[in-house]
């Protein structure tokens, strides 16, 4: 398998994540409880763009040679192709916080975690986990603890970076475990049958432990910053919890995109060109008003639904790549390609067969 060749089941994974920040954006969404069915839609808020950072760091485990890094030149050029798209993605997330909505847009901390990853490439997987961990619990009582002690921001410069890495809804000094333990589990071979249901059963176990242990501090310790599990929360717990998440539905996508290929189609193709279905979404939310979500039911989030998987098909399947990917893709190999005289024979460097 090259590293040009999709793996549909992180396709199918990411098209979920999109499709589940639809529901946090402009759905109806109450909190949620096992016993009121009505309220398991709860389970996108938070969890969703937390995939989302997780298959991030899958991505550039792909794009950095899946299981066997590559290194020299070529590790150069794919650091630079993932600098030039981090930047491309920031400037594009920039243009959608300037349409006024009132959602809080990933792009511009999604397109950092993207830049600091770039130091971890080489990195084994066990070493990427065990960074991951250290993230996971010193960081939030990092933040607990200075966070307060920061102050307003003296100017916009530092606001904006405060809000990028500490105190806005995806910190990403947080965040970037997210993408490492995606990193680490990219370097695994995602086809063995072996990979996909310990992706499963770990993400449960951590699931099951992230989010009971922080139900029971809550009740016990009483609700802080720490000790809880509420989406966006930075808490260990909720760190934990929703990344078991994310492993138990990539393990699920990956398993299931082997053996119901073609139902998943519209999903993974919503997936593969994730960067421009969020971005129309924004912008769609920018046209009918800033106040959604605020309709009595979700009719709205399932007409995004409908529309992005549609949409999303028949552009797969006429066209091709999404716009902005091509865009994306198209910049970055253009930032690392070779000057032309690099590429001539050096053995006639002033001939070349026109039938090459």
């Amino acid at each position: 398998m090259t590293s040009d060749t999709r793996i549909v089941g992180i396709d199918v994974a990411r098209g979920l994540a999109v499709l589940g920040m639809f529901g946090a954006h402009i759905g109806v969404i109450m909190p949620f409880d096992w016993l009121e069915p009505d309220t398991w839609s709860d389970v996108v808020s938070g969890r969703s763009s937390i995939l989302f950072a997780t298959l991030a760091g899958v991505s550039i485990a792909i794009m950095s040679g899946r299981t066997t890094v590559v290194s020299g030149v070529d590790l150069s050029r794919v650091r630079l192709r993932l600098a030039v798209r981090a930047f491309l993605v920031f400037v594009i997330g920039g243009l959608l916080i300037a349409l006024g909505t009132n959602v809080a847009v990933i792009l511009p901390v999604y397109a950092m975690l993207f830049a600091m990853a770039l130091p971890f490439l080489r990195m084994p997987p066990l070493a990427l986990f065990g960074s991951a961990l250290v993230i996971a619990v010193a960081v939030p009582l990092f933040l607990a603890t200075v966070g307060p002690l920061l102050g307003d921001p003296p100017n916009e410069g530092i606001a904006l970076a405060s809000d990028l890495f500490l105190n806005g809804s995806y910190p990403a000094l947080l965040w970037i475990a997210f993408v490492l333990v995606g990193l680490g589990i990219g370097r695994l071979d995602l086809a063995a049958r072996s990979v996909q249901g310990g992706l499963l059963i770990l993400g449960a176990m951590l699931a099951t432990l992230g989010y009971s242990v922080g139900e029971f501090a809550a009740a016990t310790l009483g609700a802080s910053s720490i000790a809880t599990t509420e989406p966006h929360s930075g808490s260990p717990f909720e760190v934990v919890g929703s990344l078991g998440f994310a492993l138990a539905v990539l393990g699920i996508c990956l398993y299931a995109s082997r053996v119901i290929h073609r139902p998943l189609f519209p999903l993974a193709a919503v997936g593969s060109m994730a960067l421009t279905v969020y971005t129309v979404h924004i912008v769609v939310i920018a046209m009918i008003g800033a106040s959604v979500p605020g309709e009595d039911d979700n009719s709205l989030w399932i007409i995004f639904v409908v529309v992005a998987l549609a949409a999303a098909s028949l552009w797969k399947i006429f066209i091709g790549k999404g716009p902005l990917e091509w865009l994306l893709a198209v910049a970055s190999r253009s930032a690392t390609r070779p000057p032309r005289a690099d590429r001539l024979d050096p053995a006639t460097p002033q001939q070349r067969n026109p039938e090459s």
